[in-house]
């Protein structure tokens, strides 16, 4: 899977779906796609990732707590990321 970058705008491959899927997790493990030459892993905060075309990743794969959030709460969120 890929996302985008959000500070570099490139896009990033995405190497463990489970900890991208895992509100637990506030970073990833991936590696930027760009040039010809297979770029070394990093590790991304994922607050800085989107989709490809530009939609926030959905709140559960982010906050732990996203059951808990009322609905004033939840939209606040979906403003701050």
């Amino acid at each position: 899977m890929f996302l985008k970058h959000t500070p570099t705008h490139n896009l990033v491959e995405v190497l463990s779906l489970h900890d991208l899927w895992d509100p637990c997790q506030d970073q990833i493990s991936g590696r930027f796609h760009a040039g010809e030459e297979l770029q070394e892993p990093e590790t991304f905060v994922k607050s800085e990732l989107r989709f490809p075309s530009g939609e926030a990743l959905p709140l559960c794969w982010r906050d732990p707590h996203y059951r808990e959030a009322t609905g004033s709460d939840r939209d606040q969120a979906a403003l701050v990321s």
